[in-house]
């Protein structure tokens, strides 16, 4: 069997990642920070309409609808593609839920209507921002969100996640993952320190070995699950991609030393973006419970 991604899989990571570099760089996540929130937290629950707008015509919701109902026609390992690249660019709103709702909702699949949904444990995503709310909010909190640009509330929390949910907010950890092992070994192989790039220091060699190990493990599980859509391989892919999000944001926070930890660096916001995706979805407890009542 041969996992390997085809030639149409490569040109839609590439295609999705040009879209995003273009109409989501740096500059617009940055003023996303700046203008929704900054350093206070949580954001104000502005989403920008024209971005979701245009996810929605490149085919970004409708991907996994049948071809005849207005979709793309393509199936959940090409999901898991889209949305690893979704978390490498650290596109804020509520992409899953919408993603999912695209065969049920009116004008999710277009990007013209915003869909989140309550989480099993009490957190709902920009509530504010919804135009549909699946669950119910009735008397919602508004709480403090480490990420600037996830704004939360919190209610009563009932239900069980989805597989696919779990398994499309898996694939935006590893973007994370695989970002932060980028943005360190780029940083290590050009700051110099006692006359050479710490990239050539060992210490450092091991803090990207072990980041690029983790980004390729949950890769690895996070694609087998989408082509198995087992749900237990889906909490199990779930565990690596939380481990491999958290664990490498922190350590690229390392490499980058004192200046990682400033406010103008872009690590600290894949570092808490990974802590609200693993805490806001099929959190590690109960991801490991499933595993383990499997076994």
């Amino acid at each position: 069997m041969d996992f390997r991604l085809d030639q149409d899989q490569r040109d839609l990571v590439r295609g999705v990642r040009e879209l995003l570099a273009g109409r989501f760089g740096r500059e617009a996540l940055r003023a996303a920070v700046d203008g929704g929130g900054g350093r206070d937290g949580g954001g104000d629950g502005r989403l920008d309409r024209g971005l979701w707008k245009e996810l929605g015509e490149a085919g970004f919701f409708a991907l996994r609808l049948p071809e005849e109902r207005g979709g793309v026609g393509l199936g959940l390992p090409e999901a898991v593609l889209v949305f690893e690249e979704a978390g490498r660019a650290l596109v804020p709103g509520p992409l899953v839920a919408t993603h999912v709702a695209a065969g049920s909702v009116r004008g999710a699949a277009e990007g013209a209507v915003v869909v989140t949904e309550v989480s099993p444990e009490g957190l709902v995503p920009w509530l504010e921002a919804a135009d549909v709310v699946l669950g119910s909010a009735e008397g919602a909190v508004s709480v403090r969100s480490v990420d600037p640009l996830t704004p939360l509330h919190r209610v009563p929390g009932t239900g069980e996640w989805a597989p696919e949910t779990v398994l499309l907010t898996a694939a935006e950890q590893v973007g994370t993952a695989a970002w932060c092992t980028d943005a360190a070994v780029a940083y290590a192989t050009r700051r110099e320190q006692f006359g050479q790039v710490i990239g050539g220091f060992q210490a450092v060699k091991h803090l990207c070995a072990g980041m690029l190990v983790r980004t390729e493990l949950a890769r690895a599980a996070v694609h087998g699950a989408a082509v198995t859509a087992d749900p237990v391989e889906i909490a199990g892919a779930k565990l690596l991609a939380d481990e491999a999000a958290v664990a490498n944001a922190r350590d690229c926070l390392q490499v980058h030393g004192g200046m990682g930890f400033t406010w103008e660096a872009d690590v600290h916001l894949h570092l808490k973006r990974a802590w609200v995706r693993a805490a806001l979805v099929l959190p590690g407890e109960r991801a490991a419970e499933e595993v383990a009542a499997a076994l």
